[in-house]
C-alpha cells in the first residue's frame, strides 16, 4: 500500500490568550499568557502525519510575509514535503485568534488570508501528486470548490478520500458520494444534518443521516467520549484514553492525522481510530498546536 498521504488545506499562525473563562458579548477580560505558535487544520494535520511517521505531502498557500517564510520552514523541518506550497504574491498569511478557558476548552477566530486563494490552478499544479498518494485529507479552511475540485482528482484515481468537515458548511451532494470516510465533530455533524447531536443515540442518527448522503464510513468525535464508527453497517464507540486536559486546541487534527496515518499503515477501522484517539488523548495534555502534537512513542504510555 502506498503510505503517501497528501494532505491539502490551511496554514495559519494561531495567537492564543488563556483566560479563566470566554468573556460575555462586549465584556474586557485580562488573560493569563499568550502564546503563539504554528497552526491551521491542514498543517496541523500534516504535521500530525509526518511525527506519527507517515509521509506527508502538503498542498497550501501562504502570505509573502515572515508568517509564511516561517510556515515553510517549520513544516520542511519536520519532514514534510513542501513542494507544493505557493506563496500569495498579495494577500497575508492566514491568522487564528484562540481563546483557552480554566477548563482547557477554546473559542477560535480564523482570519484566513492566503488560504482563501488556495485555488484549482494550484491544485492542479498538484494533480500527479494527489492521483499517486495513498490517502488524501482534507478539511474546509479552504475555498469549498478547492476542495471539490481536489476531491474530484482523487476520487477518479481512486485515491481514498478523508474529509474532516471543519469549519462546518454545507456541502454539495457531489462530494458526499467521493469521500470515503467523514469526521465531523457533534457540533459539525449537527450542522450538516439537522441532527442535535448531544449524546450516543442522537450520534448514531447523525452518521446513519450521512452515510445515506453517500458517505462510506463516518465517525463522529466525542472529545472526552471518544469517538464513534459507522461502516455502514456496524456501530462501534471507542473510548478516548483518561487523560488531563489543558488544551484541546488541534485535537481534533490530531485525530484526523493519527486516523490516516493508520489507514495508510494498513491498520483496519477500529484499530486506526483507537490509535486516533490515543493521539488526540496526548495532544490534550500540551499547549498550542502543532506544539502540541505528539511524537508516536508518545503514545506508547496510553497503550
Amino acid at each position: 500500500m502506498n503510505k503517501t498521504i497528501v494532505i491539502i488545506g490551511s496554514s495559519n499562525t494561531d495567537m492564543v490568550i488563556r483566560t479563566p473563562r470566554f468573556p460575555a458579548r462586549g465584556e474586557t477580560l485580562i488573560g493569563k499568557d499568550f502564546l503563539m505558535n504554528a497552526g491551521g487544520k491542514g498543517a496541523n494535520q500534516a504535521v500530525t502525519v509526518a511525527r506519527l511517521g507517515g509521509n506527508a505531502v502538503f498542498v497550501c498557500r501562504t502570505g509573502n510575509d515572515v508568517f509564511g517564510e516561517d510556515t515553510v520552514r517549520l513544516l520542511t523541518n519536520e519532514g514534510i514535503n513542501t513542494s507544493y506550497i505557493r506563496t500569495d504574491s498579495e494577500g497575508a498569511s492566514g491568522v487564528a485568534i484562540i481563546t483557552v478557558n480554566n477548563a482547557a476548552e477554546n473559542t477560535i477566530v480564523v482570519a484566513p488570508g492566503a488560504n482563501a486563494q488556495l485555488n484549482v490552478l494550484q491544485i492542479e499544479e498538484a494533480r500527479e501528486a494527489i492521483s499517486a498518494a495513498g490517502y488524501a485529507l482534507m478539511q474546509l479552511e479552504i475555498p469549498l470548490d478547492t476542495v471539490t475540485y481536489a476531491a474530484k482528482i482523487a476520487f477518479e484515481s481512486k485515491v481514498p478520500i478523508v474529509l474532516n468537515p471543519a469549519p462546518a458548511a454545507t456541502l454539495p451532494d457531489e462530494l458526499y458520494k467521493m469521500i470515503s470516510i467523514i469526521t465531523p465533530n457533534e457540533k459539525e455533524a449537527t450542522v450538516l444534518t439537522g441532527i442535535e447531536v448531544t449524546d450516543p443515540v442522537s450520534a448514531r442518527r447523525a452518521a446513519r443521516a450521512l452515510a445515506g448522503k453517500g458517505v462510506s464510513v463516518v465517525i463522529i468525535t466525542m472529545g472526552r467520549e471518544g469517538a464513534l464508527l459507522y461502516d455502514g453497517h456496524t456501530f462501534t464507540h471507542i473510548k478516548a484514553p483518561a487523560v488531563k486536559a489543558v488544551d484541546t486546541t488541534a485535537a481534533g487534527d490530531v485525530f484526523n492525522g493519527a486516523l490516516v496515518v493508520g489507514l495508510s499503515e494498513g491498520m483496519d477501522l477500529v484499530d486506526a481510530v483507537t490509535f486516533a484517539c490515543q493521539a488526540s488523548a496526548v495532544s490534550v495534555t500540551k499547549r498550542g498546536a502543532q506544539k502540541s502534537v505528539p511524537y508516536r512513542n508518545e503514545l506508547a504510555a496510553l497503550v
